[in-house]
């Protein structure tokens, strides 16, 4: 088929949120900094991405849908760090800054530590160290050392 290639790439990841100074408050006091934006979007720049927080009626009516037909999808946004010691760390500062702990770190089956938590609106992220897949010394994240 003729056209635009879909390339393997995730370029923004679009946060539906009801109160977005609460949540921008939550990303900041992880260190987040946020982008310039004159629109009603408060982004965080990403290594390679970008994340956004967006008014959820707003979402849902780009989306042509009602804003309770969104919910809650059964997925997880992971942040990798470079050392084990760094998941307790995160989950720690995540909770301090009015995150929920839905799992504190620990070892896990295949070698690594994880964690997860919870943010203000509930949306979940899971802090992995994997001994299996370094960071660049970007920071970019590859899937049991693949693409070094």
């Amino acid at each position: 088929m003729a056209g635009a290639a879909f390339e393997p790439r995730v370029s923004l990841i679009t946060l539906g949120a009801r109160d977005i100074p609460r949540l921008a408050a939550f990303y900041e006091a992880l260190g987040w900094q946020r982008t310039p934006n004159p629109h009603d979007v408060v982004a965080f720049d990403l290594i390679g991405q970008t994340l956004a927080l967006y008014e959820l009626d707003d979402l849902a009516r780009d989306l042509g849908l009602p804003p309770e037909a969104l919910g809650h999808g059964a997925m997880t946004l992971a942040h990798n760090v470079r050392n084990r010691e760094d998941v307790a760390a995160l989950i720690a500062r995540a909770a301090a800054a009015g995150g929920k702990v839905l799992r504190p770190a620990g070892e896990i089956f295949w070698g690594g530590v994880i964690g997860y938590f919870a943010d203000p609106e509930g949306h979940i992220w899971e802090i992995a160290w994997n001994p299996h897949a370094p960071l660049s010394d970007a920071g970019a994240f590859r899937w049991n050392g693949y693409g070094k």
